[in-house]
This record gives C-alpha cells, structure tokens and sequence, in this order.
C-alpha cells in the first residue's frame, strides 16, 4: 500500500510506478483505491466509470481497468454534494451526511472489490487517499484506515519535499496513525527532491531514529506526462499559450489535455486569448458553468475569433457550443437556457441515466484539423448526461461542426491521446506532438532510487 502524507504527494504514480516494475518482474499485478475523490475519470471496455488514475496504473501493469479497481469514485458537483459512482455505476447525487451514511454497506463493496482482485492477482498495489492520518475521519475512512485494517499490506508512506516540510510530514503521519495500522508501515519515500540527496541524509538518520522505520527511497522531481487527478494540479500546468483551455469553475476531465500540456495553458474567465486554437472542456454542470461563462469578458472574445481560429467543445463544452440546452428536470429544474449559438445543435437532459462507453468512431466530418485524418479511425470514451442532436456530425453519427469546420464538438473523451490526431493538430501548428509511452521511463527512474528488494521482502505475495 501507498499512503501519503498529504494530497498530490506522488501516490498515484508511485503507485503506477510499483505496478509497470512488478510487472516487468512477472508478477500479475492490479492496483487498487477504495475510494477516489476527482473530475478525472475513465470507462473500461465493459461500459463502467472509474477514477482515471486507477486506469492508468492498469495500463502500467499491463491489464485492463476493471471497476473493481476503484469501487467508489465520488465526483463533487459543489455545495459538498458529489456524484456517487459505485463499481462502475452512478448511484445518484449525495451531500456529505448522506454518503457518510452510506459507509457501512460501502465497506463491504470495498472488501467485496478487494478480496476479488486479491483471489486473481499475485499482488495487489493499493493507493490510499489525501493524508492517511486523517484523525478525525477514521471511523469512516474507506480508503486509507478501512482498507489498511481488511487487507494487512506492508505500507509506504510517501512525502513531497517540494512543498516543505517532508520529515515532520512523514514523522506526525507515522505517529498519528492507529497502533494496529503503524505496525503495517515498513518504510517511507520522500518525493520530488530537486537538490542532492547527500543534504538529506543527517535528517533521514534523524528520523529513521525517531520512528524505526526506514526510508526506502529518495524519488528527484520528475517532469510527469501521466494524467492530473484533480483541479489542485491545473496549477502545475505551464504551457505556452498556443492552446488556449478555458478554465470553467467546475471543469471535469482536464486530463484529456495532457498530450497537449506543453503547448497549452489553462485561461481565467476574464482573459483575451491569445492562442491560436480555443478549447472548451467539460463540467461537471454545464448549464451552471454556461451562465456564468456567459457573463464573463472571455465569452465575447469567443465569439469574435469565431470563424478565424479553430473553437472546440469537448463533452459539456460542445454541448455549450450549441443552440439550445433544455433540461427536463435532471439537474436544474425544468428550463431552457440558450447555449453560445456556434454550433447547430441541441442538447436535451431528459433524464438522470449517464451514459458511459467506449468507442471507435470514423472521422468522416469535414471539421478544421479533423480533415487531414478524414476516414481514419479514432478512439474515444463518453460520460455525459444529455443527448445532442446536430445537423452536422464529425465522427460518424455524434459530434457537430460549423459550416466552415473552424468550430467542432464532441463527446469523445480522450481524441488527444490519439496518435493520429495528435500528428494532425502537430501539423497544424507545425509543432511535433506524439503520444509516448512513459510508464517505462518512470518505472525506471523509481526502481533506481527505490530499495525494492527490502520492501518486497515486506510484502505477502499471492
């Protein structure tokens, strides 16, 4: 198990690290979160919603996401209210009274989820959530204190030196945690060291000394391409500004960007883009994030490069781009509010139901970019509430374009992590773009600084 000090403190991609290298050394390995809390999600092959995070340590493994790996995903809409996503499946919208109702027959979904993936793979590399040492939640902390206390792993605790404070972190972390669960820590990781680590030594003796536990690694700051698993890290994006990315205030599925994150940034709703190619992503409520687009100074200026540079609507932004959005009741009672007007479209929410699928679609549209792959396949996933209707489709029958292509929507999740998509923005631009495969990179880098051999030695292998 990976449990953190703090939230973004790397253990995801330890976590996704841990299973390319236990991979390569020919063990079937799975991860594993009992509970996600993030905007950044992914389906499998079987139609299911999980956390993208726990997709991309299967990727990393070697395997297919399975809901099983991230059984409960919680997907805040604001005003402490989150969508409640189980084994897959959109069980409804909670406030946080009602969901901590819901723990007891959560802990059984989460052993149910675990024990299954214990019984089909060697290992099993759990990553918790947020800081471990969470006090005041522990009787209901599914993914760290729960899980810690059903399966009994070894556990890392892994600390980021960047944001300061990296021994007292691990050092009050260790000692906070409930004895039974101390007892399971067999070292810690200290990550995102940017100096020598000949600087650290005195402190690292000091508190190998304090806690009897060791530290098994040292990892330097390392310049990820994986997925952002929620808002927090838009912070850390510092691309130049040829793609601009409008930054809605509830902004869901960023990470479909990522490909493009040294040549994109992130835009504040009162900015004039100076990018040569406008995105707008999805939200997790679109018409809310519409009105207040709407009223905001970027809006105008979206409407005045339309035409001249290419404007596209991702998932809820395309459904922004269109006529008309009527909502039936779903989420906001029953309306109609009037969408940017770019695109011939309509989007109508007539019920709670979300559809979540894979897909390989044909570009068959005429739309900017698009056209230079025009016949060529794509591979996307959709999670929306809403179906659009359009006069115009780009991908088969879904998606939308203007009568000049310089304005194009859809559904699909996903489309820049496609190669040949990829190459046509590139070209574009005239920039090189290419999807790459980082999962051995990072998994090297770790397995250099991390002593492997001792932690394994700590852990129970099926």
């Amino acid at each position: 198990m990976v449990g953190g000090t703090s939230s973004s403190a790397g253990k995801s991609i330890l976590t996704m690290a841990l299973c390319r290298i236990l991979a390569k050394k020919g063990y079937d390995v799975a991860p594993f979160k009992a509970q996600n809390m993030s905007l950044n999600s992914f389906v499998t092959k079987k139609g299911k919603e999980i956390a993208i995070a726990q997709a991309m340590q299967a990727f990393a493994a070697g395997i297919e996401p399975d809901e099983r790996m991230n059984p409960i995903l919680l997907k805040p809409k604001g005003n402490f209210v989150s969508q409640l996503v189980v084994l897959g499946e959109t069980i409804g919208d909670f406030d946080s009274r009602e969901y901590y109702e819901k723990i007891p027959e959560l802990k059984k979904i989460v052993e149910e989820a675990f024990k299954s993936l214990a019984e089909e793979f060697e290992i099993v590399v759990i990553e918790g959530a947020g800081g471990m040492a969470e006090i005041n939640l522990y009787d209901r902390d599914l993914a760290n204190i729960h899980i810690a206390r059903y399966a009994r792993p070894a556990i890392l605790i892994v600390g980021d030196i960047d944001r300061g404070g990296v021994f007292a972190s691990l050092y009050g972390t260790y000692q906070l945690l409930p004895e039974d669960v101390r007892e399971l820590v067999v070292g810690f990781v200290i990550n995102r060291l940017r100096g020598s680590e000949e600087f650290l030594r005195n402190g690292i003796s000091k508190l190998e000394a304090m806690c009897k536990v060791p530290v098994l690694g040292v990892i330097p700051f390392l310049n990820s391409e994986f997925p952002s698993e929620d808002s927090l890290n838009i912070e850390e994006w510092n691309g130049s500004e040829v793609i601009g990315i409008v930054r809605l205030p509830r902004i869901s599925n960023f990470t479909d960007f990522e490909p493009l994150r040294k040549i994109a940034r992130f835009l504040d709703l009162k900015e004039k883009p100076k990018c040569e190619i406008l995105i707008i992503p999805g939200s997790k409520d679109t018409i809310a994030d519409l009105k207040l687009l709407k009223s905001m100074p970027i809006c105008d200026e979206i409407k005045k490069i339309y035409g001249k540079k290419p404007i596209i609507g991702i998932c809820g932004g395309y459904q922004m781009l269109g006529k008309e959005l009527i909502d039936y009741g779903v989420e906001h009672g029953k309306i109609r509010v009037k969408g940017l007007g770019l695109l011939d479209a309509e989007t109508r929410f007539e019920v709670y139901r979300k559809k979540t699928v894979q897909v390989n679609k044909k570009v068959t549209g005429d739309a900017e970019i698009l056209r230079k792959i025009r016949g060529e396949i794509v591979w996307g996933y959709e999670i929306h509430k809403g179906v659009t209707s359009s006069k115009k489709p780009i991908f088969e029958d879904e998606g939308c374009q203007s009568d000049d292509g310089m304005c194009w929507g859809t559904y699909l999740h996903g489309l820049f992590w496609n190669e040949n998509v990829l190459r046509a923005l590139g070209e574009y631009l005239g920039v090189k773009l290419e999807v790459r495969d980082q999962f051995d990179v990072l998994a090297k880098e770790v397995e250099k600084r991390l002593n492997l051999s001792e932690f394994l030695s700590k852990v129970s292998i099926g």
